[in-house]
């Protein structure tokens, strides 16, 4: 009899999150088991449980997701998950803390149902964030120039550091965002405008998109009212507003979910596949392959 497909949601914060554990019910884990509060201390304990209780030729029927409101300590977490497997005993693992991976992808992946990343220069605002982060990290691997925006520079000039020890040949430039009347200098001669910034906070004048003529697609992932992006509505897709190819959060929401829900399929096909900001944005390539836009 074939084994159950079990999914482990190890969460870094003390309440497992819910939309996590729907997402994986829908994507057809046949057993949920959630651990909040995971740490340091506890997570090898638990990937041992995971990879000792089912024969080589089953571990394909467990997975790991590893989740969470803190992105930085996911993350540290999945690297050390990944560090206590060992010969055939592993299984497939995704860390997706507070969607920032697969949202990421999916701006990204809308970016460029228009415009080839390598030809292109892309802006991001909340650039030192967990979800800007990834986008830069995903556009500056494609190619294109990014400009990652703070309002510390400290912070925007962390984040290349981090970004190029992975890319050295990526194309990065920290710079600093102190407020809306900013925007026309920091996009001048780019191409893409992304907005990742805090929950509920406009980062521009009503009127911004008179003064960014280079902009040719904006992409605000700020689903709280207030938008990030004045004029840019939430669920924007492939919207055209003020000659500007606009997204919004609900907008890109759709194809997110879509590569969500595709990554957690994906876990179960094998025991060895390791789904992180990379590889969750090339599963997203292959989602989109049926999605047509014209190139501008």
């Amino acid at each position: 009899m074939p084994k159950s497909k079990v999914l482990l949601q190890l969460d870094v914060d003390e309440l497992p999150s819910s939309f996590d554990a729907l997402v994986a019910i829908d994507s057809g884990a046949e057993q949920l088991l959630q651990y909040g509060g995971v740490s340091a201390e506890t997570i090898v304990g638990l990937i041992h449980g995971a990879i000792f209780t089912r024969g080589p030729a089953d571990l394909k029927n467990t997975a790991i997701f590893i989740g969470g409101s803190d992105a930085h300590q996911a993350s540290k977490l999945f690297a050390q998950a990944r560090d206590a497997f060992f010969g055939p005993l592993r299984v497939s693992m995704m860390c997706d803390p507070n969607g920032a991976n697969t949202t990421a992808s999916a701006a990204v992946l809308c970016v460029e149902q228009h415009i080839e990343l390598s030809q292109a220069s892309v802006v991001v605002l909340g650039g030192s964030g967990p979800v800007g982060a990834r986008v830069a990290k995903i556009a500056a691997g494609r190619g294109a120039i990014v400009r990652v925006c703070s309002r510390q520079l400290s912070r925007a000039e962390a984040i290349v550091e981090q970004i190029v020890k992975d890319l050295p040949n990526g194309r990065l430039e920290p710079y600093e965002f102190v407020a809306p009347a900013d925007i026309p200098r920091i996009c001048a001669g780019h191409d893409v405008l992304v907005t990742a910034g805090a929950a509920g906070v406009s980062l521009t004048n009503p009127d911004w998109m008179e003064h960014v003529p280079g902009i040719r697609i904006a992409i605000d992932l700020n689903a709280v009212p207030p938008n990030g992006l004045h004029g840019v509505e939430s669920r924007d897709s492939n919207e055209v507003r003020g000659g500007i190819i606009c997204y919004g959060a609900i907008g890109v929401g759709g194809l997110k979910m879509k590569i969500h829900k595709a990554c957690l399929k994906y876990l179960f096909e094998t025991n060895d596949r390791i789904l992180d900001t990379h590889s969750i944005y090339e599963l997203g390539r292959f989602v989109v392959t049926q999605v047509h836009a014209p190139t501008i």
